[in-house]
């Protein structure tokens, strides 16, 4: 049976959405309005923008179960910086979504590229979003120890890294070949 969370499994597809929608709708943004592409192709940004909000408030909503089980070993304040960071991220990412949608179905054309263009503005802002949550979400893990709660056999105290008493006894042992006592 997989014991490991949920919540890290599926964290991954809207950061990495994230950072390709800036390159993908400026391209197709560009390949519209050279009229390499239809104006249709636009729906490509659309629903890659959909799966990035969809994608994205199912790990919220993982994460809330999750950090019920790992606030004792990080602390309340670190997992409240995480969620509101990832609020932001989606909330933000679902207004860019009105946009993308918005310049999907104007009529007019100029309008409609003044549209896709802004929502390209608005995939950086997202982008920035969506590395901030990974950061904090990365800080859980990596420096305050959220991961430890799913270690086999192990029960840290709150505020020791994972590992820590792995670090000490290997620092304690002999190395090979070094002479008792240097």
């Amino acid at each position: 049976m997989d014991v490991l969370p949920l919540h890290p499994k599926l964290v991954h597809l809207p950061i990495a959405l994230a950072m390709l929608m800036p390159l993908v709708a400026a391209a197709l943004l560009a390949a519209w309005r050279t009229q390499w592409l239809p104006r249709r192709v636009w729906v490509v940004a659309v629903a890659l923008q959909a799966v990035l909000v969809i994608s994205g408030v199912v790990a919220i909503r993982t994460g809330d179960g999750e950090a019920e089980k790992v606030e004792d070993v990080v602390g309340g304040a670190a997992i409240e910086v995480h969620e509101e960071a990832a609020e932001a991220f989606v909330w933000t990412a679902a207004g860019l979504l009105a946009l993308a949608l918005g310049a999907y179905f104007v009529p007019d054309e100029r309008n409609a590229h003044r549209l896709a263009a802004a929502t390209i503005a608005g995939t950086l802002v997202v982008l920035f979003l969506g590395y901030r949550t990974g950061d904090a979400g990365g800080r859980l893990v990596y420096q305050r120890g959220a991961a430890s709660v799913y270690a086999t056999g192990a029960n840290p105290s709150p505020g020791t890294s994972p590992g820590a008493s792995a670090v000490g006894e290997a620092a304690a042992a002999p190395t090979r070949g070094a002479a008792p006592g240097k």
